[in-house]
């Protein structure tokens, strides 16, 4: 029997084709059983045309056999099967796919479409095994013919008994070597799970023999062992199914066995675009955060098919950072692969979809804040964080997408509000939207910074994540109103009269304040009278863009760099504390100076940060009560 050479007659190329396309070995089972699907499709095709060939779907099916004692893996299929010629064409040319010439001559036919494009799919089984035999009976043939090889050295091809039209494809498994264990694709468990990741939704049964044990007849302590074949595959897409068919409990099935997340689904998405681009997807926002979420582990991405059989796992580039909490899946048939079906051609048909997907999910968001309040607000609170993220990162880029979604808690309303119904509030004297940071509500309420705010009746969003003030500094402006910290320089709330008493007392003060700054050298920029105290004698303030809130978040960070706000001591001048500040200046200087670092310790505790010198601290409050 004479051994024929592989046309495109290189050891390199067929290396190349089972060793370095395919990311993982498993995707061979994926491939044939994608061209078992191509040549029961080319029946079905075959059938709209010629009258007298019938299609009963009932008749096709696929069906995968592990035999463990002889190392076999068959793979059969009820399709058109292959005569001698295409066997020499399709198997014996590498790369060459005739499912895509026949997808070319049948093209617009009833909206099924043949799954197999490249010629490569079929040798991706040389990756598991040491010889594939291909058995064959050709539509219409009296005969059917044996292809066998052994990989690169070429291929043997001679007639053969079968009774029924198809093919059966035998891979001899490799031996098992110390890296890798051929021994699983000999396991019942192991081929279901990879039918079920790649190949669940191939329109046509995939059967396998599966064995079990159950209770005898009769009898509930004894046992029997059995063997049934079972369809393995889910063949009908839910997103394919009419979105009227389908309940809230088959949207979260459909979650639960796709192993998108331990919780419930807080919201499904089920989309079809045929437009440009066509495609399905139902997306998914989780109820909870996954364990994982804010960690270098956590993988964002949407399951990305073509034509019902998965092409990637985790497509990351269908989803933005600020949305890589949503789960799902896209199918499409107008992707353009690479010859191992796992990577696209064309970015711009991936750009395409991401840019309809992302409009699509902050649409089905503003929805939710709008008609169901308590489910939006319970998804802020896993992941309103990760929408701050998207407003604060690539320089803010994306803050329009983003901003009408973010919510803080209000100051008057006591819940969460979202910034346009901040605005809508805002009285038409208040110039800017006022913001207080902090690391709780409640330690928030008792800054001193807040008073005057609040005296003049104005409404304060908290900030309590360490991302928000640097959000709200991206942003600038929301509805052309600018964000101000309590603890700014200037409020924009005082009166031309208060500020000139408040000139006025700094003049009248102005060797006090001097003096004391002296003392505090290196500490704060500056000592001042204050504008915003009423009942409190002192607080701290920041000039420029760093904030002490923010000070404290990037200080903590591992990468410390020592940031710095420029820190103002403000000084109620009202207060009867400034009274013995004046009368120390008077008679006693160093008296001056212990009040002086009880008042800035002071300050730094209100605003959560640590004393220098707790020890001294202490010691100066023993002084005064001796």
């Amino acid at each position: 029997m004479e051994k024929k050479q592989f046309q495109a007659e290189s050891k390199r190329l067929l290396d190349m084709m089972i060793n370095s396309i395919y990311s993982q070995k498993e995707i061979f089972l994926r491939e044939l059983i994608s061209n078992s699907s191509d040549a029961i499709d080319k029946i079905y095709y075959k059938a709209l045309t010629d009258d007298t060939l019938s299609f009963n779907k009932d008749d096709y099916y696929i069906k995968v056999i592990a035999d463990k004692e002889n190392r076999t893996l068959k793979i059969s299929d009820t399709g058109i099967g292959m005569t001698k010629e295409e066997l020499e064409n399709n198997l014996g040319v590498i790369a060459k796919s005739g499912s895509l010439a026949f997808k070319k001559e049948n093209e617009s036919k009833d909206g099924h479409d043949i799954i197999g494009q490249f010629g490569v799919g079929f040798y991706s089984a040389f990756m598991v095994a040491d010889v594939i035999t291909v058995i064959s009976k050709a539509l219409g043939s009296d005969v059917a013919y044996k292809w066998e090889s052994e990989g690169a050295d070429g291929y043997t091809i001679v007639p053969f008994e079968k009774d029924s039209v198809g093919t059966e494809i035998i891979l001899k498994i490799k031996e098992n070597i110390e890296d890798d264990q051929y021994d699983e694709y000999l396991e019942e468990y192991r081929l279901k799970s990879i039918i079920k990741k790649y190949s669940d939704f191939i329109r046509y049964p995939i059967k396998m023999d599966v064995t079990g044990s159950r209770p005898k007849e009769g009898s509930e302590n004894e046992f029997e062992d059995y063997q049934e074949e079972q369809t393995i595959n889910s063949m009908v897409p839910i997103w394919r199914k009419n979105k009227n068919e389908l309940t809230s409990e088959d949207y979260e099935n459909f979650y639960q066995e796709k192993r998108y997340g331990f919780d419930k689904p807080l919201k499904h998405i089920h989309t079809s675009v045929d437009g440009a681009i066509r495609y399905n997807a139902i997306l998914f926002i989780p109820e909870n955060i996954p364990f994982d979420y804010y960690t270098k582990e956590y993988e964002k991405g949407l399951e990305l098919y073509s034509n019902g059989v998965l092409i990637m796992e985790k497509c990351a580039d269908l989803l933005p950072d600020y949305f890589s909490f949503v789960k799902g899946m896209v199918d499409s048939e107008d992707l353009s692969l690479n010859i191992s079906r796992e990577i696209l051609q064309q970015d711009r048909q991936l750009k395409l979809i991401a840019k309809n997907i992302k409009k699509k999910i902050k649409s089905e968001l503003q929805s939710l804040l709008k008609n169901e309040r308590e489910k939006f607000e319970e998804f802020y609170k896993s992941f309103g964080r990760q929408l701050k993220y998207g407003v604060y990162s690539n320089f803010g880029s994306d803050k329009e997408v983003l901003q009408d979604l973010l919510m803080f808690y209000s100051s008057k309303e006591k819940k969460l509000v979202t910034l346009d119904e901040y605005v809508s509030r805002m009285p038409e004297d208040q110039k800017y939207i006022y913001y207080a940071s902090g690391e709780s509500n409640e330690r928030i309420e008792k800054l001193p910074q807040t008073e005057v705010v609040s005296e003049k009746g104005y409404e304060m969003l908290y900030f309590t994540d360490d991302i928000d003030e640097f959000a709200i500094k991206m942003l600038m402006t929301y509805k052309e109103k600018e964000f101000k910290s309590v603890s700014s320089g200037d409020l924009g709330i005082e009166s031309e009269e208060s500020n000139e008493n408040k000139d006025s007392e700094t003049n009248e003060n102005k060797d006090l304040f001097d003096y004391m700054k002296n003392i505090l050298s290196g500490k704060v920029k500056d000592v001042r009278v204050s504008k915003r105290l009423k009942s409190h004698p002192v607080c701290l303030s920041a000039e420029g863009e760093v904030t002490i809130e923010m000070e404290k978040i990037l200080n903590a960070m591992p990468d410390n760099q020592n940031v710095k706000a420029d820190k103002v001591l403000e000084i109620n001048v009202n207060h009867e504390v400034f009274q013995s500040l004046k009368d120390a200046f008077e008679k006693d200087k160093e008296k001056v100076s212990l009040f002086t670092n009880l008042l800035y310790n002071q300050a730094l505790l209100i605003e959560g940060l640590a004393i220098n010198d707790p020890v001294e601290f202490s010691n100066n409050i023993c002084k005064i009560m001796v």
